[in-house]
């Protein structure tokens, strides 16, 4: 068998996978912590951490064994019957985020397309909607993920062109913009705000402060759910276990994944009280997957291992010196970063001809994979797990890549 280079990997994608992505030309065959390899052998600092997956970095072992140990046991029975995991799993994740249920789920697309589903639900039951006529508010330039419903949601033209027609019933306000939260909140059919705490695709905006508690406060006032979509923002990413613990806020509906595996296995969940999770009753949502033993194992792990090790101090701590010195990078193309915890961004201004895209290409030459989100935007999501002297490494490489533009 011919031995696997990056040009024959790539050459093969191209060849006999959908066109659905433009990755940067890096073909990774090894993972630890906060390194990958490439088939080369060449090594990289990981700062995309697979959109924020891999908060616990790569292969953590204490992650990888409960995946292993079960995967010996038991894999997948469906929700025809019970398994002796998801109990556990149900127990330890709703007292660990402190809600009565958990819908378990694979993916953030499901995840949020559960909540949507509960939230539409719980308003004709509920608040008395009349059928058919629920309304969800959603913000500009969310990412929420990929299916017929969310990207109806979505002001991203390439998300939408030529997939529609598009499903009803959402409000489209400006993120970070509490009046035009309160002039839909007038209407009595809306039954949900879906926010997310920071949005991550649009390139690590941060909204002001108090904005999230404030929506929280209006939408309480007017029995409306609000929803938050902590799948890239959640598990520690940000320097708290959620983003909406900033503010101290606990949203009607969470929405998680991406980290609840640590990156090793597909795991989501949306976690309420009983008031609204009460509301699905036997065969109106559900999945094959979702709930499975090795889910349960991994995400309680996954879990285990960001208490354990502390990992959203760690982000808040680190994130702070990141901000800082990218901020004392003498480069005209630096026009502004920003974030929160270990979920950043730096906005490019082109120079010479060079774009966002260009310095990534030079970051990966140098040791680093980070991807640009918009075109203009880098957005730097390490593992968590990273140290200090790891991360002042790291910095020394992007600005030695910022700076080859000068």
């Amino acid at each position: 068998m011919t031995e696997m280079t990056s040009k024959i990997a790539i050459k093969m994608e191209d060849k006999y996978g959908a066109h659905n992505y433009h990755p940067l030309p890096v073909v990774l065959a090894k993972g630890e912590g906060a390194y990958v390899w490439d088939v080369e052998r060449k090594k990289y600092f990981d700062f995309l951490s697979a959109y924020s997956a891999v908060n616990q970095g790569h292969c953590h072992p204490k992650i990888v064994d409960a995946m292993i140990d079960q995967a010996r046991t038991l894999t997948l029975t469906s929700r025809a019957f019970y398994n002796d995991q998801l109990g556990p799993y149900e127990k330890y994740i709703t007292e660990y985020f402190g809600y009565d249920k958990v819908l378990p789920m694979n993916t953030g697309a499901e995840a949020d397309e559960t909540a949507l589903k509960l939230c539409r639900k719980w308003a004709y039951l509920k608040k008395g909607v009349p059928a058919d006529q629920a309304r969800i508010i959603v913000c500009e330039n969310n990412f929420h993920g990929r299916t017929i419903t969310i990207v109806s949601m979505s002001t991203d033209p390439d998300a939408r062109k030529e997939f529609g027609p598009f499903t009803p019933g959402f409000i489209t306000i400006p993120y970070n913009d509490l009046d035009a939260l309160a002039k839909e909140l007038e209407d009595p059919n809306v039954a949900g705000f879906l926010v997310e705490p920071i949005q991550g695709e649009a390139g690590v905006f941060v909204p002001d402060e108090g904005y999230i508690k404030k929506a929280y406060d209006m939408c309480q006032a007017k029995n409306v759910l609000f929803i938050a979509d902590e799948v890239q923002t959640g598990i520690a990413r940000t320097g708290k276990l959620l983003a909406v613990d900033h503010e101290d806020v606990h949203p009607d509906i969470l929405i998680l994944g991406k980290a609840l595996s640590g990156g090793v296995f597909p795991v989501s969940a949306v976690l309420c009280d009983d008031e609204i999770m009460m509301c699905i009753k036997p065969g109106e949502h559900g999945s094959t997957f979702g709930g499975n033993p090795i889910a349960g194992r991994v995400a309680i792990a996954a879990l285990d291992v960001v208490k354990d090790e502390k990992l959203a101090e760690n982000a808040e701590r680190l994130g702070k010196i990141f901000r800082n010195e990218l901020r004392k990078i003498d480069s005209t193309m630096i026009e502004l970063v920003r974030g929160k915890g270990l979920l950043n961004a730096v906005i490019i201004k082109p120079k010479n001809g060079k774009e966002a895209w260009d310095v990534c290409v030079e970051m990966a030459n140098n040791g680093l994979l980070a991807k640009p989100t918009h075109g203009h935007i880098i957005r730097f999501a390490p593992p968590l797990i990273i140290t200090e002297e790891q991360l002042m490494e790291a910095i020394e490489i992007i600005k030695k890549s910022i700076l080859a533009f000068e």
